[in-house]
């Protein structure tokens, strides 16, 4: 039962092979027995998740049918979630229990899914191995002594350990699809706005975007659909129609057209995630996709402008936890200035310690205009670069990440090597595109993924050039041994 994906679950619950009150026990008990290796929750909701399953079978026992209807899943501990610890990863919210469902959270509930818990995370998602957590590092389930990526790696772990058939998940700078790449996973991080952020706890506000991580293209199509829509209450929300996602899968890829930008070929990326890249080039090339070189001449200044804007916007959302209005509050402080100082300086880990430094840094007077406003313009030639790019071509492809998954603790002494782990994702996240990462070989037994970026609200052109993409591969149908 663990196999299935989230479309064959559907097709067995509408068939009545199974109950998702059944499905939903089988997967709280492989939890409780495989996911102490992994660490890839920090919550767990039985008596919920259960609930939620009896349920979903009184309605499809009343003739009404979906996708999402008794399918278990798992948030991203990010998504407030009411009456359930909402910790973002932190010492700062260990205790903070949510007096309300994020909108991604009440819609997916709506249609039916069952919460099987929260999903471990970097610190206020900051971080692209998973190690950041209070509650302790994730490990990559292809091989335990890996990071899994980050922030979302407690997602990603457990799907791709077959804890569960697909997560919630958000990206900043790469936060879905690098982990995605790193356990074997597809990750689709949609168009800015397409996905409400009202009741997800902020990092980077023009950054952040939820989306679903999955084993199929198939499965991010129905997941994304009980996510995706207009919301009201959040003011970067985009008022568009969203599509049948799972209709346009099937889509013939004759004559699309596929840039592949040669500023990602770089002295930095592992020549055989190159070689690997190309085999999905000629893979696509073979079902009628049209390659084409582009370029992206911007793309060495992603970096450094990213660095500096998602620190400054996370240094203006952290300020709220300050002892007082919401978060930790340390014992027996001296003063006020003594509160808020050891409130966050214990509340706090140190990786959203140095972001905050860096952010309050970079807004400061004298250093706004050298730091952020030319990060900003930055952005805009980023973003330009795609604009110029997407009118000669449909799709852009290229390596997810510069290297496979590393070791648990191998970069926490130089954090700006983890940083440029993130150079093919970032772009997308500043110029607020969407982009989905499927699996597409292997390194050392380690899982490599192959990014695929579209323009605004294309999100099902992704799906279907990802679906028709595992048509015809088995890369995301193989399972980590032991799991």
């Amino acid at each position: 039962m663990h196999h299935m994906t989230l479309a064959e679950i559907a097709r067995g619950l509408a068939d009545k092979k199974f109950s998702s009150e059944e499905l939903t026990q089988v997967l709280l008990a492989r939890i409780a027995q495989l996911d102490p290796q992994l660490n890839s929750f920090i919550s767990l909701t039985q008596e919920l998740a259960l609930s939620q399953a009896k349920a979903a079978d009184a309605r499809r026992a009343n003739g009404e049918t979906g996708a999402l209807l008794g399918a278990p899943i798992a948030h991203k501990d990010l998504f407030c979630t009411q009456g359930i610890r909402t910790s973002c990863g932190s010492k700062m919210l260990d205790n903070f229990k949510a007096p309300y469902d994020a909108t991604v959270v009440a819609k997916l509930a709506a249609a039916g899914t069952v919460t099987l818990g929260k999903t471990n995370m970097d610190e206020f998602a900051m971080g692209s191995a998973n190690e950041s957590s209070y509650y302790g590092a994730v490990k990559n389930p292809w091989n335990l002594e890996h990071v899994p990526g980050g922030s979302s790696g407690g997602s990603a772990a457990a799907v791709a350990a077959r804890l569960l058939p697909a997560a919630t998940a958000t990206d900043t700078g790469g936060s879905i699809r690098q982990p995605a790449a790193f356990t074997n996973l597809t990750g689709l991080k949609p168009t800015y706005g397409r996905v409400s952020r009202w009741g997800m706890i902020a990092y980077a506000s023009s950054l952040d975007q939820g989306g679903p991580l999955a084993r199929t293209a198939e499965d991010c199509a129905i997941l994304l659909q009980g996510m995706a829509g207009f919301d009201p209450n959040d003011s970067t929300s985009i008022d568009e129609p969203v599509p049948d996602y799972s209709a346009s899968l099937n889509g013939s890829l004759q004559g699309l057209r596929i840039g592949v930008p040669k500023e990602y070929f770089s002295a930095g990326l592992d020549p055989r995630i190159a070689e690997l890249v190309h085999n999905s080039v000629k893979a696509l090339e073979k079902l009628g996709a049209v390659i084409k070189e582009i370029s992206l001449p911007n793309m060495q200044h992603a970096i450094p402008a990213y660095y500096v804007i998602a620190p400054a916007e996370a240094s203006s959302n952290l300020s709220r936890f300050d002892g007082v209005r919401f978060g930790y509050r340390c014992e027996n402080p001296e003063n006020l200035i003594d509160l808020y100082k050891r409130s966050r300086g214990e509340g706090f880990g140190a990786e959203v310690q140095r972001r905050i430094m860096v952010g309050a840094y970079a807004l400061s007077a004298g250093y706004y205009d050298a730091y952020y406003l030319k990060a900003q313009k930055i952005r805009r030639l980023v973003k330009n670069d795609f604009m110029a790019a997407f009118n000669e071509v449909d799709i852009i492809l290229g390596p997810t990440t510069p290297n496979p998954a590393w070791k648990l603790g191998a970069k926490n002494s130089d954090p700006v090597a983890e940083y440029l782990e993130d150079v093919y994702t970032i772009t997308a996240n500043l110029a607020g595109l969407p982009g989905l990462s499927m699996p597409a070989g292997f390194v050392d037994g380690l899982p490599v993924g192959v990014q695929l970026l579209a323009p605004y609200f294309q999100e099902g052109r992704l799906l279907n050039v990802a679906h028709q993409y595992q048509l015809n591969t088995d890369w995301h149908t193989r399972t980590p041994t032991g799991f």
